[in-house]
């Protein structure tokens, strides 16, 4: 039975990375475990524990050099030019192929594909609760922790508006998507026994280390 620690070691992701797929599934299971209306909360996990498992490939390693230690920019600058060679140069589509390699359900592989910050007015409009809350879960955790909605967008926005495929540039475009990101976070919670509030560093921590051995397969 594999297990997140053992499978983020086996793909040497970096500690942030692994920090921020385990901080994402546990607001994706903190948000099942209070949904009053049946879910799938072991694909939003599994969806959420793996669904940036490329991103080395996007990462300005020079942003965040604390996250770089002890191994130093060198040791990452190799994994990352590994990653391109064995996946390409898109992050999204190293993400989905790991996926594959892992043999993650179809479901699960659906929702992985269906993140991102240019999906949110598809994913407000969807019908499946599951996507919701795994795009939600994402937009909740930034790097050094849990945020709310807006000082997520907000963060996002200064380090990928303009800059990435997924994030517009342009003013009206990217307040577009924001709404659909606050019209999500109002679908999910009126359903829920708890508040975005609710979902915090401290809520999360006991889940994130269940989540470090959660059964893979």
């Amino acid at each position: 039975m594999r297990t997140p620690r053992e499978i983020y070691a086996q793909y040497r992701l970096m500690p942030s990375l692994q920090m921020h797929q385990l901080r994402v599934a546990a607001v994706g299971k903190l948000v099942c475990d209070n949904f009053r209306e049946p879910v799938h909360e072991r694909d939003v996990v599994l969806a959420c524990l793996f669904h940036d498992t490329g991103n080395i490939i996007k990462s300005d390693l020079a942003t965040f050099p604390e996250f770089l230690e002890p191994e130093g920019y060198a040791h990452w600058q190799e994994e990352k030019d590994n990653f391109v060679r064995k996946y390409g140069t898109d992050e999204h589509a190293a993400t989905i192929a790991i996926a594959r390699e892992l043999a993650l359900p179809q479901e699960v592989l659906a929702y992985i594909d269906g993140i991102g910050f240019s999906a949110l007015h598809a994913t407000r409009d969807s019908l499946s609760y599951e996507q919701k809350i795994c795009e939600y879960a994402d937009l909740r955790v930034g790097p050094y922790g849990i945020l709310s909605l807006d000082e997520r967008i907000a963060e996002a926005g200064v380090r990928y508006r303009g800059r990435h495929k997924d994030m517009p540039a342009n003013e009206d475009a990217f307040s577009a998507l924001a709404r659909s990101a606050h019209e999500i976070e109002s679908q999910i919670f009126s359903r829920t026994n708890i508040g975005p509030t609710d979902i915090t560093d401290a809520s999360a921590a006991p889940v994130i280390e269940e989540l470090w051995d959660y059964p893979i397969s």
